[in-house]
């Protein structure tokens, strides 16, 4: 057996594992009351979650793995067990559904006509496209560009290293938004659902709090929020008030989220780590605190930077952040070498498999 049909044959065990533990997650609601009592059901499930992903070596397979089960999956099975969060907001939810959204870095969009048929409003209200959805020619082009990146990568030993890195920052951006759009895609053919868009032109970010609150994977805020951001901003509320008490819910929402991404790079390389991730995530977290604090203590004076001076400003602290302390950690657990290998092999599969389809078409004609 090849490495590649082993690590096949390991995804499709790790997935049958998930499924057949949503399945039980499944039924729990209908006899296990929301807090302790269901959390202690739940929680043998997020151990599995978490240790599933070390079964599987791939760059892409076991890093989305561990993307959508070890961190989205477990959040909404511990709102679950309180009775909130994306898994409980419809008692009669389908399984279909359930496990759609439990184990998807997918969002459902609300229904635009669900107020009309409730009562709520007299008129059918006039349906709007969805913030941040794009054309197929738009996911076409990022595609083409991917295409083009993965091209250029032959020519790597004539590419300045710098250059070389804002390759790979766009190749993250497209590789993401593209994996992802697809497997709402599939998620929208299974369920029929309307799904929000999981990014929305990162690199059009007018500040810190318009790219991780508005643009940047938006999965991940809506389900940061009500997990972390909500409980932090209870507490901070009565320790310093209503109108401070976003900053430490903001910068709380960014520790976890540092501790979430030092776990999917230890599933990439299996490596001890150097917290560079956690120091990027807590930088940023300390810059969008001051930006917030900022924009309280002028908004009486309605100051705002022009977009065209606030954006290239975020845009280049990002990156320049991003090429500090988040790209080094990236590169140190080869993901860059191992993903290439995982593209040549799959190139070298469909070829092998058109060849063997020509060959079997030529060999029926004759």
């Amino acid at each position: 057996m090849t490495m590649e049909q082993s690590e096949m044959g390991s995804f499709i065990k790790v997935w049958l594992s998930v499924l057949l533990s949503l399945c039980y997650c499944y039924t729990l609601p209908k006899f296990v009351p929301k807090g302790t009592p269901r959390l202690l059901c739940i929680l043998p499930i997020v151990s599995l979650f978490l240790n599933l992903p070390l079964h599987l070596s791939s760059v892409h397979l076991g890093g989305t793995t561990g993307f959508f089960i070890a961190w989205l999956a477990n959040f909404k099975l511990l709102l679950l067990a309180f009775g909130k969060g994306p898994l409980s907001f419809d008692p009669s939810i389908s399984l279909t559904r359930f496990i759609a959204v439990a184990c998807l870095p997918i969002n459902i969009q609300p229904n635009p006509s669900q107020k009309y048929q409730n009562g709520h409003s007299k008129e059918k209200p006039e349906e709007k496209p969805q913030k941040g959805q794009k054309s197929p020619i738009n996911y076409a082009t990022k595609g083409l560009l991917l295409g083009l990146l993965l091209q250029a990568y032959n020519y790597s030993e004539h590419i300045h290293p710098k250059l070389l890195w804002v390759m790979y920052c766009f190749h993250i951006y497209f590789f993401l938004e593209i994996i992802l759009v697809i497997v709402a895609a599939m998620a929208r053919a299974a369920t029929g659902l309307e799904l929000e868009p999981q990014f929305d032109e990162p690199y059009l970010a007018s500040s810190l709090q318009d790219f991780w609150g508005r643009r940047w994977n938006i999965m991940v805020t809506s389900i940061l929020r009500p997990s972390v951001y909500q409980p932090v901003l209870t507490v901070a509320t009565r320790l310093v008030g209503r109108k401070w008490a976003p900053l430490p819910a903001v910068f709380g929402t960014f520790v976890v989220s540092a501790i979430m991404h030092e776990l999917i790079f230890y599933y990439l390389g299996r490596m001890s780590p150097t917290w560079d991730v956690t120091w990027f995530f807590l930088l940023h977290g300390v810059c969008l605190v001051v930006e917030i604090a900022i924009k309280k203590a002028v908004a009486l004076r309605r100051f705002q930077l022009p977009r065209a001076i606030s954006g290239p400003l975020t845009v280049a602290f990002v990156t320049a952040t991003v090429f500090w302390l988040f790209l080094p950690a990236l590169l140190r657990c080869k993901a860059d070498v191992r993903a290439f290998a995982e593209y040549a092999a799959v190139g070298t599969f469909v070829k092998n498999g058109s060849r063997a389809f020509m060959s079997n078409m030529m060999n029926s004609a004759t």
